[in-house]
């Protein structure tokens, strides 16, 4: 594909995305004024627009999450994982699955409105993620990364084609859920339907509109 070819079809995606309502600004704002904000997260990658990836894997959900309080409060513990091999391997072994990652970040709820696999849209995804380190500890609280990079194709976007996907994120008191219901049936996922499965949201909840690009090449 030509790279005006792929400018062409990009812009005219996010042009019905917008229309549409899918890109609605409100979606991706970042601050949420009625939630408990002793947890913060702030989300590096995938940004708002971006073209991610290729071949519908290649793509990055990079995170910061910053805890009021010590080390011990946030139930988060370093994690290297992955699939195959790499899931319960040294120096700090994980389990690599999908649901929520009771073992190293048990509060963590990560959705992608493009999930094809599982539950799709409304399955926990948190414990796919490949990284939990411990960034920073002062006075101030303790900062957490989290990281993973998606390798599996056609699971969060189809091969060959350019995916509109939405990224929603939580942090919820206790243990999160593996899967996320549409409790109050409007077909949005979101912090409404965390309250109405009686989870406390203890952060705020970033939202991010992307593609996830399927094709070999971007340009």
């Amino acid at each position: 594909m030509s790279p005006s070819a792929f400018k062409i079809i990009t812009v005219c995606l996010f042009a019905y995305l917008s229309a549409t309502g899918l890109l609605n600004p409100a979606l991706a704002d970042n601050t949420d004024n009625d939630d408990d904000k002793s947890v913060r997260i702030t989300v590096f990658a995938p940004g708002k627009g971006d073209v991610a990836g290729i071949g519908s894997r290649a793509f990055l959900v990079d995170i910061s999450v910053q805890f009021d309080g010590n080390l011990a409060s946030t139930g988060v513990t370093p994690e290297l994982t992955g699939p195959g091999p790499l899931a319960n391997a040294g120096p700090f072994p994980g389990t690599f699955s999908l649901g929520a990652n009771r073992d190293h970040f048990p509060g963590l709820v990560v959705l992608l409105s493009s999930t094809t696999v599982g539950a799709g849209p409304g399955q926990n995804v948190a414990n796919l993620f490949n990284i939990n380190a411990v960034t920073n500890q002062n006075a101030a609280g303790t900062e957490i990364w989290s990281t993973w990079i998606i390798g599996a194709p056609n699971a969060f976007g189809r091969v060959g084609e350019l995916t509109p996907s939405h990224l929603f994120l939580a942090v919820v008191e206790g243990s999160a859920p593996d899967v996320v219901i549409d409790m109050d049936g409007n077909g949005i996922l979101n912090k409404k339907d965390l309250r109405l499965m009686g989870h406390k949201l203890i952060s705020n909840t970033p939202k991010v509109d992307f593609v996830v690009n399927g094709l070999a090449s971007g340009f």
